[in-house]
């Protein structure tokens, strides 16, 4: 038996598990977390380590270390409304500086970059700046509105900074195919959703074009170039991979399962409980196992449900229907209601 939830209101990955793991003492927990969303704190519970907090230019980083492998991110980043502007003067450059130094002072052979805690919308041309990549003909740490005039792109100093790095990226599980350019690119799919004035679109995405065209043409198509405003293709410019934080955490769990048990704060029918639910459940899917979700409130119908791969879903509250929140949830709460759930999943 297999439990892996996500986050549960102030409930971190692990603590849940320890939570619904009093209805099944003998199952293996598993923390997972999704990227901008519990990924560093969930990946530091795995390896057994703590997350050490860091300031850099006004941002709170947190980053953990095990056995030459090391994860960063940014903390304390809400989600970013899918109508927001486009941030067109952000700048991704403070994560170059801190990816520059963890590699500067203890170098791991395996970094993880949490890539969803800025809102940025400059394909990673900051971060490249920061880890001293080069331009000409404009500065590349001054947002996606100081590249037009971009003539030359010196990558260089940055591939040999990470040389003998294993670079992952991590991105939310609804980025992980975002298209960088074009009609179905960020620039259009973001600006058009907020009422943006179709010129700037179109000179957000050309310059965004030259930037890709200049530096690392062949990655400007890949799936997940896209995501957290294009840091998805700075990260495979640089010869990284892109990955879900629920593919990470994961990874190599096999396929001998009987049950799995995941839980979300809200599992609702527009999210779905996240990508850490969809990972359960896929993961459970593959193993013929059923999987059932405890959530902080439930509002899903049987059918939807059973569309994902979830036999069944439990509410630790009941449905506030107007705007659900999953509540002040406490472990006390979870294992009162795991206790009685877990009775009709035993045998």
């Amino acid at each position: 038996m297999l439990i892996c939830p996500d986050r549960m209101a102030s409930l971190s990955s692990s603590a849940a598990g320890r939570a619904l793991a009093v209805g099944w003492p003998d199952a293996v927990t598993r923390a997972v977390g999704e990227a901008g969303r519990g990924f560093v704190e969930a990946t530091a519970d795995q390896w057994g380590v703590p997350v050490e907090t860091s300031v850099l230019d006004g941002v709170v980083l947190e980053t953990a270390w095990a056995d030459g492998s090391a994860v960063i991110g940014v903390s304390g980043a809400g989600p970013v409304p899918a109508d927001a502007p486009i941030p067109v003067d952000a700048s991704s450059l403070v994560l170059g500086r801190a990816i520059h130094s963890i590699l500067r002072d203890r170098r791991p052979r395996r970094l993880h970059v949490d890539l969803a805690g800025l809102d940025v919308h400059d394909a990673g041309a900051g971060l490249l700046a920061g880890l001293g990549a080069k331009g000409s003909g404009a500065v590349l740490a001054d947002g996606v509105s100081g590249l037009s005039g971009l003539t030359a792109v010196d990558l260089r100093a940055a591939g040999d900074l990470l040389a003998g790095v294993d670079l992952v990226g991590v991105v939310p599980s609804d980025q992980r195919h975002d298209q960088l350019l074009g009609l179905r690119g960020i620039t259009s799919r973001r600006g058009r959703a907020a009422g943006q004035d179709a010129a700037l679109l179109l000179a957000t995405d050309a310059a965004l074009q030259r930037l890709t065209d200049l530096a690392a043409p062949e990655t400007a198509g890949s799936p997940g170039a896209g995501a957290c405003g294009g840091l998805g293709w700075a990260v495979s410019a640089l010869g990284g991979r892109l990955a879900t934080g629920p593919e990470l955490g994961l990874a190599g769990m096999g396929s001998s399962w009987d049950l799995v048990v995941s839980g979300c704060g809200v599992f609702d029918f527009a999210a779905r409980g996240g990508g850490v639910v969809a990972a359960a459940a896929a993961l459970a899917s593959g193993a013929l196992a059923p999987c059932i979700v405890i959530a902080g409130e439930v509002l899903i119908g049987a059918r939807e449900m059973r569309t994902m791969g979830i036999e069944a879903a439990y509410p630790v509250h009941e449905s506030s229907l107007d705007q659900p929140t999953g509540g002040d949830l406490t472990a006390g709460e979870l294992m009162a209601t795991v206790t009685r759930v877990s009775r009709s999943w035993r045998w």
